[in-house]
């Protein structure tokens, strides 16, 4: 009896971890893989490229898994509500999801109330930021919720990945504003 219940313990315990997404790969000082690709800003469509934006300063690339799902569209808002602050710290937000340009343009609007941009990750970002939320052991197709600082120097300075969405937004402000005061 004992045996059947230790065995059934590691069961639940295996598919509690196969329902987990994958911790981000890219650790802290690592080249941040290139990244050009289409968003929208005010349900405007842009083009982002990310040599480009380091030019200006530090950028926060975080990686969310679907639009309008309840997590996403808080965090967009929390994001959004500290733009004043991320720009004082020089910092650029971006969000990036499997989400189509339609669905993002929308999204940009609605939920990141046209404060920050929102734009489309390929299966090949997410590959790249090593961001895939995978269910069961399959890949999903989405990314999971992993934020990146990346430095003007085209590395990364922090990474946080966690499914809760509380923690995104003041990590990352934390981040860039230290790298201000450097």
């Amino acid at each position: 009896m004992m045996r059947a219940t230790t065995m059934l313990a590691g069961l639940a315990a295996a598919a509690l971890l196969g329902a987990a997404p994958a911790s981000a790969a890219l650790p802290q000082g690592a080249r941040a893989p290139s990244l050009s690709t289409q968003g929208a800003l005010a349900g405007r469509t842009f083009s982002f490229d990310l040599a480009q934006a380091l030019k200006r300063g530090p950028v926060v690339l975080y990686f969310f898994p679907k639009a309008f799902t309840k997590g996403c569209t808080l965090e967009a808002n929390a994001f959004a509500e500290a733009m004043d602050e991320f720009r004082a710290a020089g910092a650029q937000v971006v969000g990036l999801s499997a989400d189509d340009l339609p669905t993002l343009r929308r999204f940009s609007t609605e939920e990141c109330r046209d404060a920050f941009p929102v734009a489309v990750a390929s299966p090949a970002t997410i590959r790249a930021y090593d961001v895939a939320f995978a269910r069961e052991g399959r890949d999903t197709g989405l990314s999971d919720r992993t934020s990146y600082v990346i430095g003007q120097d085209g590395r990364v300075a922090m990474v946080h990945s966690d499914l809760d969405w509380r923690e995104h937004v003041a990590r990352t402000l934390a981040t860039v504003k230290a790298m201000q005061r450097r």
